[in-house]
């Protein structure tokens, strides 16, 4: 059934263009004409926010801002394996997979700190990489209160991913 999903929805597009009397060619042109200003739109923001992500990273920051808030995640009870993954999550979500993976590799994937980081993944968004694609591309200047809001939102899940693993363990 599987392998008939992506052949029977563009066969369905097709009919139901052509009962609505839609030019199927020149509405898919200007489509993929519209993606491809979308990726040049976006493209400036996408490669800052990788290279700044990349140099912190390898700069060792992400270390350095675990170690200090150890007391913190213990406090929350995050385990302190999963405090990088917090770190790095708003801002990429190729690192944050990355450290995931590290973490289940060492922890177990069914281990408490496993799960964590799992949750953690899975709750969170890249929350800095979608604004600046989102405004970049919508030409937005002001992201006062869009950024506060997402990173609130980064903290609620990052806290309660421990609070649920916890629970449900």
């Amino acid at each position: 059934m599987t392998d008939w999903i992506i052949p029977l929805t563009i066969l369905l597009i097709i009919v139901y263009g052509a009962a609505k009397k839609v030019d199927i060619y020149a509405a898919m042109t200007h489509g993929i004409g519209e993606g491809v200003r979308v990726c040049i739109g976006i493209f400036p923001a996408m490669v800052i926010m990788l290279t700044v992500t990349s140099m912190f990273k390898a700069s060792g920051g992400t270390e350095l801002f675990a170690y200090a808030l150890t007391p913190c995640s213990k406090l929350l009870n995050i385990p302190v394996d999963c405090i990088p993954l917090a770190l790095l999550r708003p801002f990429t979500g190729s690192g944050a997979l990355s450290i995931g993976s590290e973490i289940m590799s060492s922890s177990g994937a069914d281990s408490y700190t496993g799960r964590v980081a799992a949750v953690m993944l899975g709750a969170s968004e890249t929350s800095f990489y979608t604004i600046a694609v989102y405004s970049a591309y919508l030409g937005l200047k002001n992201t006062a209160y869009t950024l506060p809001a997402a990173l609130c939102a980064d903290f609620a899940a990052f806290v309660m991913s421990g609070v649920a693993v916890r629970l449900l363990m």
